[in-house]
């Protein structure tokens, strides 16, 4: 029986059915805003013998088709996940993870997929709601209801689930997950938002969150699902004996320098540990072992989370640094040779290595999704080999979280560029992490600020990140830190991070493992990243104070202009045959838009400015006034055609050739000559005079031989329209 609810929340009508598709799942429903319609459906499986993690699997699919349009390229069949798809899947992930029971290791997958796209409003947080909702309504142990809203800020308001079209003048694109008491997950991109006004943002968009909450509830309310038992491994004994006999030794090897030497220090300890603790399971027994292998692997990541937390909340660090401490940071540019620009970034045991590549306009990235096509161009690419954080193997190209660190910090640095305009080039920027131990993506805004700077990238300010984490107890207790580890990451509660400028926030992202954290905490952590971010600013401001103000050489060099599109077609001539003579004269590459926009590169200045310059006698406009070089076409008695532009030519007349007089202009000049001419007017039939005498006049040139002297002012020559006048009035009064 299908079962329907509905609800009015900011501009749009949200609406939830379920029990007629998708029955055979083990939850589903569909989900709309509007016209945007999505259906999402969970299954889940018993887990695997000895299994000891969460494999929860999330899958997002936009299909074209929902918008009513066709797939690009020659296959018109969808394939792999594009970037989009990949991470709104991280969005759904990321805050229903920690919803699920401590212990709980079944397989669950989670689709949606998009059947209908208005092209106004973005689906990714319609299917974020319908997620949870099919969670709720199937049998697995999920703790929802999960609302999640998106917030825009258009005009100085505050915008509930904007349209792409306001989101391009938006100063703020937020989402953010939570249930009825608390924030869950953020994911937002700002302009150099103030912390108060991206705190107030958070709190607004939490308004709607439970507005959609309460939606769920109702239809839950209505199909009342029942949910499956669950209990936990029951691994106390184990952990009571872990406890009691080795806490004080683990503790101290955890507090130990470095992270490999910590590592080797805290696995000498659990080998002890296992061979005194575990007993091998007898043959033949139904009993359960509560001190066998699966039981100790369990209990023992139980307890270094403890020991772990107590460090935390006694106000240590596991390498001893202070709550608001960050770690030593070096900075370092142009570390490699011919590339565009380079910087290194280390901040502890975390290293990134930057490099960044200056193209041109073919070098931009095409993306098509439900939306119009466009081209982006800034890219920045992550990559995390295994040999950063000490591991052996398989690396089979890019990762889910890859794309998704990438993504945070390319839309962090984003919002500091030029525009096209000022600066016309592609840039791609490449963070290789080079080793790690916590928030290598925030190493990666801070590299990449330096990597663009280092290449000549005008940004309008350097941009820093930094990640807080949190460890929040039962009874209330809480403590957030500055600058995490891996381990502080792994073991604690959040990790929050936040990038920005000295005016601002530009990237704020947020997980946590625990079901939520309160407005104080939010407070506290932006206003704690603030005080990290302004710190490593100056650090990295002492090693690159400004842009450079040169391109590299190896750059190509790209100038801009704009014609008129009426001339556009001037510009390439038939069947190209102007534009390919203007490339293969100068060396240079042309490319223009339909908007009249040219951009020509070179890797040699002089190539692109030659060819600039000729795309300009191309499409100029003859002005009065303007001095022209100009090559002599015809000859005849009374003057010499003079071509100023391409197609363009004008009369210069022979009283205006020479500053002396001119007997005979066959002897004075011939076809080919090339003369600096100005314009000194246009009659009504567009017909253009030129001067000569007048270009020698200003620069204070002459034709006289050296030595000769001046010639008296003789009477300007009447004009032969004035001539003819005077003899019409004199045959007129005979």
């Amino acid at each position: 029986m299908k079962t329907r609810v509905e609800k009015q929340i900011g501009s749009g009508l949200f609406w939830i059915e379920t029990g007629e598709w998708a029955k055979q799942a083990h939850g589903s429903c569909v989900i709309g805003y509007n016209d945007n319609v999505v259906l999402c459906a969970t299954t889940t499986a018993p887990s695997k013998p000895g299994q000891d993690f969460f494999p929860l699997t999330c899958d997002y699919r936009e299909r074209v088709a929902a918008a009513g349009k066709f797939p690009g390229g020659f296959l018109k069949r969808e394939g792999r996940p594009g970037l989009k798809e990949i991470l709104t899947a991280r969005l759904i992930d990321r805050p229903i993870r920690p919803l699920f029971p401590k212990g709980f290791y079944n397989d669950v997958q989670v689709f949606a997929n998009v059947l209908a796209c208005d092209r106004m409003v973005d689906p990714d947080v319609v299917a974020m709601n319908g997620c949870s909702t099919c969670l709720q309504l199937s049998p697995v142990p999920f703790m929802g209801p999960l609302g999640s809203a998106r917030i825009g800020y258009v005009d100085g308001e505050f915008v509930p689930f904007p349209t792409s079209e306001q989101l391009e003048n938006s100063e703020l694109d937020l989402v953010v997950s939570g249930n009825m008491e608390s924030v869950l997950m953020i994911e937002g991109f700002a302009r150099e938002f103030p912390e108060p006004k991206m705190f107030e943002a958070i709190m607004t968009a939490h308004k709607y969150v439970r507005e959609l909450c309460e939606l769920q509830l109702e239809i839950v309310d209505l199909v009342k699902p029942e949910k499956a038992a669950f209990e936990p491994l029951n691994t106390q004994p184990m952990y009571d004996a872990l406890f009691a006999k080795y806490y004080d030794e683990f503790r101290a090897a955890k507090k130990t320098v470095g992270k490999l030497a910590r590592a080797e220090a805290c696995d000498a300890v659990k080998e002890k540990a296992k061979a005194e603790l575990v007993v091998e399971t007898e043959e033949g027994s139904d009993e359960p072992n509560l001190f066998g292998p699966d039981y100790f692997e369990v209990a023992f990541n139980d307890f270094v989370e403890r020991v772990v937390r107590d460090i935390i909340l006694s106000q240590e660090r596991l390498d001893g640094r202070g709550i608001k401490e960050v770690r030593p940071i070096e900075c370092a540019i142009n570390v490699l040779p011919r590339v565009h620009g380079s910087a290194l970034f280390q901040r502890g045991e975390t290293q990134a290595l930057i490099t960044v590549t200056l193209g041109t306009a073919k070098d931009e990235q095409r993306v098509e999704g439900l939306g119009d096509e466009y081209s982006k161009k800034f890219m920045l690419d992550y990559n995390f080999p295994p040999y950063s954080v000490g591991e052996c193997k398989p690396y089979r190209g890019t990762g889910r979280r890859e794309y998704g660190h990438g993504n945070l910090a390319e839309r962090s640095v984003k919002s500091v560029l030029p525009s096209p305009e000022e600066f016309p080039y592609t840039i791609r920027v490449i963070s290789d992490i080079l080793e790690s131990n916590g928030s290598s993506s925030m190493a990666t805004v801070c590299g990449a600020t330096l990597g663009l700077m280092s290449a000549g990238v005008p940004i309008s300010n350097p941009v820093a990140g930094i990640s807080i984490g949190l460890v929040k107890e039962e009874d209330g207790r809480w403590i957030t830190i500055t600058d995490i580890m891996g381990d502080e990451d792994h073991y604690g509660d959040m990790d929050f991070k936040v990038a920005g400028t000295q005016n601002g926030v530009t990237g704020i992202q947020l997980d946590l493992k625990t079901n939520g954290i309160s407005k104080e905490i939010i407070a506290q952590t932006l206003k704690q990243a603030r005080e990290a971010r302004i710190g490593i600013l100056r650090k990295m401001l002492s090693a690159a104070p400004r842009p450079a103000e040169e391109i590299s050489e190896y750059a190509p060099r790209l100038l801009r202009m704009t014609i008129d599109p009426d001339k556009i077609g001037m510009v390439i001539g038939p069947g190209g045959k102007t534009i390919r003579a203007i490339q293969d004269s100068t060396g240079a590459s042309v490319e223009i838009d339909n908007d009249g926009v040219v951009c020509v590169a070179s890797n040699d200045q002089a190539s692109a400015e030659a060819a600039l310059k000729e795309i300009s006698r191309l499409t100029a406009s003859v002005e009065i006034g303007k001095t022209y070089e100009g090559v002599v076409t015809s000859i005849q008695n009374f003057g010499a055609f003079i071509e100023i532009l391409p197609g363009r030519d004008g009369l210069c007349h022979i009283s205006e050739l020479s500053d002396e007089y001119v007997d005979n202009i066959q002897a004075f000049c011939k076809v080919g000559d090339k003369f600096d001419v100005k314009v000194i007017a246009i009659d009504d039939q567009n017909r253009v005079k030129l001067s000569r005498r007048a270009v020698l006049k200003e620069r204070g040139e002459t034709d006289r031989p050296e030595g000769a002297p001046e010639p008296e002012e003789r009477p300007e020559r009447p004009e032969r329209g004035e001539r003819r006048e005077r003899r019409d009035r004199r045959e007129r009064f005979d």
